[in-house]
């Protein structure tokens, strides 16, 4: 290749929105530089329900665990915390002070039998200052409530609700209930801030509701704001009309499905191309991205038509491999090891082929990589709650304290709200991740009927042992009966260590009781299952 071709070859995209569409599953994959950020799965049939808003009905409360627990259809009633039903106090947002709210001719007056009942009865929670104590007097079991997903089921535990709604655009949060309007901390330029303050002040938000400007609103058009709110109203009218006349048990509002969640949540200027393999899904996103985002975003879309799968032709599949792998090697020799348990995420580094030179800047920079791949496989693989990392001791304060900057600012950006403590003295860091939906392996895997998801089986040692055990019982419970003969049936793999290693003691038990013993293998039988037959019947010992 000559040097002209070196230079007038197109650079290479930084960001790309990569959308498999399949009959049953649809994925979406963020790569960054060829590098897999982002990736979420969607499978036909499945319920929105992390963000959809229900009429349910109280069923029972709970005054020890100051929660209510809520009929909302699904197969679990779901949880509502007594917290969660006082008004929202919006801590990542800054209210804007105005007189908006106040202004005659600007606001429309909002319709519906339905939002104007809630509207009053959100109206008078919030104005009463109610306390976690006054609930139980509130709500009485059987009385109706609107309620919205926080968190979806994970394992045997319902969804989360909360009684203080809210919608998301692509720009900005509207709060159905609440005359708050706000701005995004996370927008940090003070001239941005007060831009934006003049454009939410000037938006014509239906009496009685609020608005959030989110963070991608940032340097943004008025326009946007305008049609987003537009969007969002329509939206909501159209939720009055489908519930004219509720009756609990009902969806009030769904979340719509991942290819529109994805263009709403992740879709910024950063993004240099949407890849879409479907046509339908194609048209659908021009679409969607001509009414909110201008032409410019539209021409990003394209039509992926190669015979190559697309995750293929994108490196993605391998790194998607990747991400139910237990152990994860690092640039610099080391690995990590990632363990899922029912209370916590563990999380070991280790310095793997580097050790033998494990210098004190070695170990960091080990680290310091381990902290990057970390934060990186938790927003992959949708790890929520405690997680407990291990790093490799280190000697000096300063070494622990630039780890602890560098995780922290990987986090920064993640759309699940994360906590992190400096490492402590024992060496580990401990962080929470916000939980809204079940972990990736979780939602892929089901558990293994052989183990039960212990991922261990019974040694060939531990089988032999209980069935000697299991004959010696039956032995002496027929000690006195003649012509008795037993027939064990096992896994091939157990019956190979009876043969061999312990047939001297087989054979003392034959002799010690003067009873026949012939063994059996049968290779459908799970490698802990074993049984004990009587060879002309077929009948079971118990």
């Amino acid at each position: 290749m000559n040097i002209l071709t070196k230079l007038f070859r197109p650079a290479k995209k930084a960001k790309i929105l990569v959308i498999n569409c399949e009959k049953l599953e649809t994925r979406v994959a963020l790569v960054n530089k060829g590098k897999l950020e982002e990736y979420q799965i969607e499978r036909k049939g499945e319920e929105h329900l992390t963000g959809s808003v229900f009429l349910g009905k109280i069923t029972h409360l709970e005054n020890s665990l100051q929660a209510a627990f809520v009929d909302i259809g699904s197969d679990k009633n779901a949880f509502l915390h007594y917290k969660d039903m006082l008004p929202a106090t919006y801590d990542m947002i800054e209210k804007i002070k105005s007189d908006h709210h106040n202004r005659q001719g600007k606001r429309n007056q909002s319709g519906g039998a339905f939002t104007r009942r809630f509207a009053e009865l959100e109206k008078k929670r919030r104005n009463s200052r109610i306390r976690v104590e006054d609930i139980p007097k509130l709500f009485a079991p059987g009385s109706e409530i609107l309620v919205q997903v926080t968190k979806g089921p994970i394992g045997t535990k319902g969804p989360r609700v909360s009684t203080n709604i809210s919608i998301p655009g692509r720009y900005l949060v509207l709060l159905p209930f609440s005359d708050h309007i706000g701005l995004s901390k996370k927008i940090e330029d003070q001239r941005e801030r007060d831009r934006l303050r003049k454009i939410m002040n000037d938006l014509e938000i239906p009496d009685g509701m609020g608005c959030i400007c989110r963070t991608i609103g940032e340097d943004r058009k008025d326009i946007f704001f305008k049609r987003d709110l537009d969007m969002l109203v329509e939206l909501w009218k159209r939720v009055e009309d489908i519930q004219k006349n509720p009756k609990a048990p009902c969806v009030v509002y769904e979340e719509p499905n991942l290819i529109l969640r994805t263009l709403r949540d992740f879709l910024t200027e950063e993004i240099d191309e949407i890849v879409v393999d479907d046509e339908n899904a194609y048209n659908y996103i021009k679409d969607f991205l001509a009414k909110i985002a201008g032409s410019q975003m539209v021409g990003k879309a394209s039509l992926y038509k190669k015979p190559t799968p697309l995750f293929d032709n994108y490196g993605i599949e391998k790194q998607i491999y990747e991400i139910f792998q237990r152990q994860i090697s690092l640039p610099s020799g080391g690995y990590i090891c990632i363990d899922e348990t029912e209370a916590l995420i563990s999380v070991d580094v280790n310095t793997g082929s580097s050790r033998g030179k494990a210098q004190p800047e070695t170990i960091l920079r080990t680290n310091l990589e381990a902290a990057d791949e970390i934060a990186r496989q938790i927003r992959l693989r949708n790890i929520g709650g405690l997680v407990v990392i291990d790093f490799i001791d280190m000697d000096y304060a300063r070494d622990r304290d630039a780890v602890f900057k560098q995780m922290k600012g990987n986090v920064a950006d993640d759309s699940a709200k994360t906590s992190i403590l400096p490492i402590s003295k024992f060496g580990l860091m401990e962080m929470t991740r916000q939980r809204e939906h079940e972990s990736l392996s979780d939602a892929v895997y089901d558990s293994c009927p052989y183990c039960q998801g212990r991922g261990k089986v019974k040694s060939p040692f531990s089988m032999s042992v209980e069935i000697q055990r299991r004959l010696q019982e039956i032995l002496k419970k027929h000690k006195r009966e003649k012509g008795i003969a037993i027939r064990v049936v096992m896994h091939p793999s157990i019956l190979a260590r009876l043969k061999n290693e312990d047939a001297v003691l087989l054979n003392d038990l034959e002799n010690m009781y003067g009873k026949q013993l012939n063994f059996r293998a049968d290779p459908a039988l799970h490698l802990e299952e074993f049984k004990l037959l009587d060879p002309e019947t077929g009948v079971e010992y118990k």
